[in-house]
């Protein structure tokens, strides 16, 4: 395997696929890898920004003269970002009730959100409804039962990766939206790091059906085939990958994992793509070298689409 520079970019020159085991198959694991992910990055933090600089006035615009709101929130995770959210729109709007559904696959993650719950104080506009499931799952559930409510808000924070047709999962949920709500949609941003390596080992690194090689780029593309009109803002983050370049590191290993969507990549990758992906990772493609870490391009880009 070898590189070209193009246009000041690294460009793979040639592709295999290989036998890789997707890290949400080891639901321990990813959980491990994701933690510290969220340790070594500022991804809550400019997410927690957003929440509270913009999206109060685009849940003010939704729920003005409302007596209450239908909230949908999927792939919620551990709540963090959705009770700050709550929050948020209770100090814009006190006294509005809320109706909100969670879908979310994994037990230990809803049961961190339950937590979360019944810990936050201000809560007691929230009439919350728990769904144990996949997206497609839900999406399922809802047509089986033949369901009509309307959602005056949908989020989907860091989730689409993990469904087989983005541009089909966007559409149904879409479809749910009252004629003045949203739907937020949040990923990586097709100019952070990710979206280097994604273009560049696409080939390599993907799983099955899944689509965990995704950014923002490719929303907007079906979107504006679509017609579609949607508002995004750029949310800059960094994370500290620094630990991935030392061999052996137990930390850097579960690192490499969250970046490559891989179990045990760096046990389990050919030497010639490990050594192919730690380089990229290391490029100015995707990172800057900061007081002698290596600071991983973590851009994220909110889109908040129309009905």
């Amino acid at each position: 395997m070898t590189f070209e520079l193009i246009e000041g970019h690294l460009h793979r020159n040639n592709t295999m696929a290989y036998a890789f085991k997707f890290l949400t198959d080891d639901n321990n694991r990813y959980i491990k890898s994701f933690q510290l992910f969220l340790e070594r990055s500022t991804e809550h933090q400019c997410m927690l920004d957003f929440v509270h600089g913009v999206l109060p006035d685009i849940l003010a615009s939704i729920g003005e003269g409302r007596s209450s709101l239908n909230i949908l929130g999927v792939g919620s995770g551990a709540g963090e970002i959705d009770v700050e959210m709550l929050s948020q729109l209770r100090l814009k709007l006190p006294g509005l009730k809320v109706d909100n559904e969670v879908v979310e696959p994994s037990p230990e993650m809803m049961y961190n959100y339950k937590v979360l719950v019944s810990k936050s104080p201000n809560l007691e506009h929230v009439n919350f409804k728990w769904n144990k499931m996949t997206a497609s799952e839900f999406e399922n559930h809802w047509q089986e039962k033949n369901l009509t409510k309307k959602m005056d808000f949908i989020h989907m924070i860091q989730m689409l990766y993990y469904v087989a047709d983005p541009r089909a999962t966007v559409s149904f949920f879409r479809s749910l939206l009252n004629k003045n709500g949203k739907l937020m949609i949040i990923l990586v941003s097709d100019k952070s790091g990710w979206g280097r390596l994604w273009k560049t080992f696409k080939a390599d690194l993907s799983v099955g059906d899944i689509s965990q090689c995704l950014t923002t780029g490719d929303i907007k593309s079906f979107l504006d085939a679509d017609g579609i009109k949607y508002k995004n803002y750029q949310l800059p983050s960094q994370m500290d990958i620094t630990e991935c370049f030392s061999e052996g590191d137990e930390k850097g290993e579960l690192l490499l994992d969250f970046l490559t969507e891989v179990i045990e990549f760096s046990k389990s990758a050919p030497p010639d793509l490990k050594a192919g992906v730690l380089d990229l990772l290391r490029h100015p493609d995707c990172s800057s070298e900061v007081d002698g870490k290596v600071v991983f391009n973590n851009t994220l880009e909110v889109l908040v689409l129309d009905p």
